[in-house]
């Protein structure tokens, strides 16, 4: 069935929601085409200079660009997801862009660092789950790691989710394993970021000069009864653009 637009806001704003929803979603991925603009003006039955006005505002927003001779494409290399658009692309198994990958690269119980204890909401020393995350960009020789994150659970998660103490990638997506799992559902999440320099461990990872300027953040996960599944932290290197999309009401 076609989309169509609604007429209690202007059809451009709808049709752009819902490109920017396939691209959030991972649905769209970093070059792939989206519709020309004669196609939308088929598929939503709006006029072609609406269908124009969407293009524009999706290249505004840096999501696409346009190339010459093939059409406008999806454009997302270099940006990296806010905490809500990651669970909504993670709950289909697909978060990276097509010329990027990710490897766990350790997977084990601990004690609670103070932090971890404060964001997950246990005591300080009891057993977490650290899962270490590094994503990678395929260029022309070798990939370049452009960031890494750290996923903690409390470790009693481990009992009815195995899984998650295994460093190979969980096809379905963490959320829907985890849901599966527990029954518990990932449905809201809080974020704040700060610029820092890397310590001399996130340099070594990132190919990093060492205090290069750096892009650092935490994030919870919460369930529907707003317990934290998940706590995370993230850091990713320069000329990476931390995007968001949210209304103002």
């Amino acid at each position: 069935m076609s989309p169509q637009v609604q007429r209690h806001e202007p059809p451009y704003k709808q049709v752009v929601r819902h490109i920017r929803a396939q691209i959030m979603s991972g649905e769209l991925k970093h070059g792939d085409r989206i519709p020309s603009a004669r196609q939308l003006t088929k598929d939503w039955e709006i006029s072609l200079a609406t269908a124009v006005k969407v293009h524009n505002t999706l290249r505004a927003e840096g999501l696409v660009r346009g190339v010459s001779g093939v059409g406008t494409m999806v454009s997302t290399q270099d940006m990296v997801l806010g905490a809500r658009d990651r669970l909504a692309a993670s709950r289909k198994g697909k978060i990276y862009p097509k010329n990027e990958f990710a490897r766990i690269i350790s997977a084990e119980l601990i004690a609670a660092p103070e932090h971890v204890a404060d964001g997950l909401g246990v005591t300080a020393g009891a057993p977490v789950l650290r899962r270490i995350r590094v994503t990678y960009r395929e260029g022309s020789e070798d990939a370049v790691p452009v960031s890494a994150s750290t996923s903690w659970f409390d470790g009693a998660v481990v009992q009815r989710a195995p899984r998650l103490l295994e460093t190979e990638r969980i096809p379905e997506g963490t959320p829907a394993y985890i849901e599966a799992c527990t029954s518990r559902v990932m449905t809201s999440a809080d974020e704040r970021v700060t610029v820092s320099t890397a310590t001399e461990e996130e340099a070594q990872t990132l190919q990093l000069d060492p205090d290069s300027p750096i892009l650092r953040g935490q994030n919870r996960i919460l369930d529907q009864d707003d317990a934290v599944i998940e706590f995370g932290e993230f850091v990713s290197g320069p000329n990476r653009w931390r995007s968001y999309f949210y209304e103002i009401k």
